[in-house]
């Protein structure tokens, strides 16, 4: 399950894999990233780049698919994944969960977001409990 703080609200998505997607500030190109989810946290597995230039350069082992520049990372996962939310860039992030939909975070400027793992909630409705922290 993944758990997505943003607005002053946590909300629950039985998920165990995401699409993190975002419109670079500067050259106005389309980032993306593919992360799954998990009790050791959040893993990011792979990355496409619409473009290169101000410091997008692509990695050694990207190759080009249909205009952008897709590459493997070999990562270790993260507790947690902080979303600044300026709302001063062209975009704020689009989150897409594995067969549950898209939304989009961070649009106008206030608090970060934050994406982490949480467990499933128990069984008599209580909210999902936090993810462990190492």
């Amino acid at each position: 399950m993944i758990c997505i703080a943003a607005a002053g609200k946590t909300m629950a998505i039985a998920a165990s894999a995401f699409t993190l997607a975002w419109t670079h500030s500067v050259e106005k190109t389309r980032w993306e990233e593919h992360w799954i989810a998990g009790p050791q946290g959040l893993t990011v597995t792979e990355g496409r780049i619409e473009g290169s230039g101000a410091g997008m350069e692509p990695p050694d082992n990207a190759r080009l698919e249909d205009g952008a520049y897709v590459y493997s990372l070999q990562r270790p996962p993260i507790p947690e994944l902080v979303l600044a939310a300026s709302g001063g860039t062209v975009s704020g992030w689009h989150f897409c969960a594995e067969g549950t939909g898209c939304i989009d975070l961070g649009e106008a400027a206030g608090e970060p977001i934050r994406i982490r793992w949480c467990k499933a909630p128990a069984s008599d409705g209580d909210p999902p409990a936090p993810a462990a922290r190492p």
